[in-house]
């Protein structure tokens, strides 16, 4: 069965989640502070962890940046806070989502379920990826059409900027997660271009204009209004 490790300060709000999600029938571990987790987490490893943030003792940053050090499980932050600074710093610290509570239990399941399909390793690897009527390969640098999309072959040419393969590289190589704009901008131009969010809406209009089949709907490459970008196979 699947483990799901649980990190709360608030004995209703543990005990809420527990219920819940035995009921779904996964395996529930809990912990009511920071240090608590990360010694659940290296004695029985789990499959993934809805953390709050704000924990006694150890803040739950530290946890998320703790466990990055030698763990890949999946993080959801479910938390009170609702700023977008503290969505951007979870993300950034490694977090994989940001829940803000009150929340629809509902949704925080589906995302769950999203968090657990995804790869379980987050190192940078080459391959490819299919982008509407497209397969981008990373280790060639190339576009092509997709073998039977219907397309004509006069239409299989998709040129791609050097900054545009670099955005989608970082993307493409992070599946299914949220990759906050100031984790792409570093990553792509350099530290000092973390506020120039502009740069990124240009970009993205771009690459969704040359590979999604309905630009303005796009169904890969997802915008994350205030936190950042992600891309969904």
């Amino acid at each position: 069965m699947t483990r799901v490790l649980i990190v709360d300060d608030e004995p209703q709000m543990l005990r809420a989640l527990q219920i819940n999600l035995e009921a779904r029938h996964y395996t529930v571990a809990t912990a009511p502070d920071g240090d608590g987790a990360l010694d659940e987490a290296a004695r029985t490893p789990p499959d993934a962890i809805i953390l709050d943030l704000g924990l006694p003792g150890l803040d739950g940053l530290d946890v998320i940046r703790a466990l990055r050090v030698w763990s890949t499980v999946p993080v959801i932050v479910l938390s009170g806070r609702s700023g977008a600074t503290d969505k951007i710093s979870s993300l950034d610290a490694g977090a994989d989502d940001y829940v803000t509570k009150p929340f629809s239990m509902n949704e925080l399941l589906a995302r769950l379920r999203a968090v657990l399909r995804r790869p379980v390793l987050d190192e940078p690897t080459g391959g490819s990826a299919v982008i509407g009527d497209y397969t981008v390969d990373l280790d060639s640098c190339t576009v092509r059409l997709t073998q039977d999309s219907g397309f004509a072959q006069d239409a299989t040419t998709i040129r791609l900027t050097p900054t545009e393969w670099r955005i989608l590289t970082v993307l493409i190589r992070h599946p299914g997660r949220l990759v906050t704009g100031r984790h792409l901008l570093m990553d792509v131009w350099g530290p000092g271009h973390e506020r120039k969010t502009n740069y990124l809406r240009v970009y993205l209009a771009g690459l969704r204009r040359k590979l999604e089949r309905d630009p303005a709907h796009p169904r890969h490459l997802i915008t994350e209004p205030g936190m950042g970008y992600r891309f969904e196979p």
